[in-house]
Parts: structure tokens; C-alpha cells; sequence
């Protein structure tokens, strides 16, 4: 069988230290500022995407709406999801999420669109999910073994990010 790196006694009395931390140890390996920023900037992105996504499902017109006004309904409802995720582990974190409306589209990695044609909103909505995706990539190779939790939270959304871009281009397919 296989030891344990620390003793068990040093583990228990290394977990009674600092106990207003939480579930942040000294086995953190990330460097936990920087991780709340950028936590709070991917918190940012996704509630601007809801935002996105919402505007664009109640305003969708023209003769493929329907089935891309679900798309964006179901979408920005999986967004909202992600924030919710990511803020839930910026408390975690020990962190406070960020949901000042007056900063939002700054602290944003994605744009907020005010399309009115169909097409475009197809085409910005696809442009988000491809920053999303290039955001998380980044972040969770940043990440590597420092924070396991948030890289597998991130990861998870990750992957509906790109169920979200294919969806686009499926509906930009459907245009054509």
C-alpha cells in the first residue's frame, strides 16, 4: 500500500490551522488572488452571455427563429448554470463573486451583441463561444495541478461551451 506524502498526524494538525480558510490548505497550489480574478473574469463572460443569449432568444425574427430562439433560450439557461458554478466556488475559494452590472461588460472576456438580424446574432453568438473556449483553454492550462477542483469545474464547462459553438454553426449551416 501506498504512504501518504504527510503523516497523518501532521495532516490533522495542519487541518486544524487555519480553519477560517475553508477548504484552501497549504496543499493549495495555485496562486489564490490571480485565481479569484480570473474566477471573477469567467464569472463576468458567462453572465454576459446569458444576457446575450436572452436578448437574442426575444428578439430572434424571420423564418428559422424558432428553432434558434430555443437554441439560444437552452443556452443562456446552461450559461447561468456556469455562473452560478463559478461563483459558488469564488465562495469557496474564500473569494467574493462579482456581479457589479456597472462593470460587468469590462471585466468580460465575451461582447454583449444588440444584433437585430438573425444571422448576426448567429455569428456573435458563435464568436463568444469561440473566446469561451479559447478563455478556458488558457485558464485551464494556467490552472495545471494547482487547483484540481476549479480546472475540473472549468473543464465541464468547457465542454458545453463547445456543444454551444457547434449548435451555432449547425444553426449558421441551416441559413445557408
Amino acid at each position: 500500500m501506498k504512504e501518504f506524502l504527510t503523516d497523518v498526524t501532521t495532516l490533522r494538525a495542519n487541518a486544524r490551522e487555519h480553519m477560517e480558510k475553508g477548504s484552501v490548505t497549504d496543499a493549495y497550489g495555485a496562486d489564490l488572488e490571480r485565481v479569484l480574478y480570473v474566477l471573477n473574469q469567467a464569472l463576468a463572460t458567462e453572465l454576459v452571455c446569458v444576457l446575450r443569449y436572452k436578448r437574442h432568444y426575444f428578439t430572434a425574427k424571420g423564418i428559422n427563429a424558432h428553432s434558434a430562439a430555443d437554441e439560444f433560450l437552452q443556452h443562456a439557461g446552461e450559461e447561468e448554470g456556469h455562473a452560478d458554478m463559478i461563483a459558488a466556488r469564488i465562495t469557496q475559494l474564500g473569494g467574493e463573486p462579482d456581479f457589479n452590472p456597472s462593470t460587468l461588460t469590462k471585466r468580460s472576456h465575451s461582447e454583449y451583441d444588440a444584433s437585430s438580424e438573425l444571422e448576426e446574432m448567429i455569428r456573435e453568438d458563435l464568436v463568444a463561444e469561440r473566446v469561451a473556449i479559447a478563455s478556458y483553454t488558457e485558464i485551464i492550462t494556467w490552472l495545471g495541478d494547482g487547483d484540481p477542483t476549479t480546472r475540473r469545474m472549468l473543464e465541464e464547462i468547457l465542454a458545453v461551451e463547445e456543444e454551444h459553438a457547434e449548435d451555432m454553426l449547425d444553426l449558421l449551416d441551416g441559413l445557408q
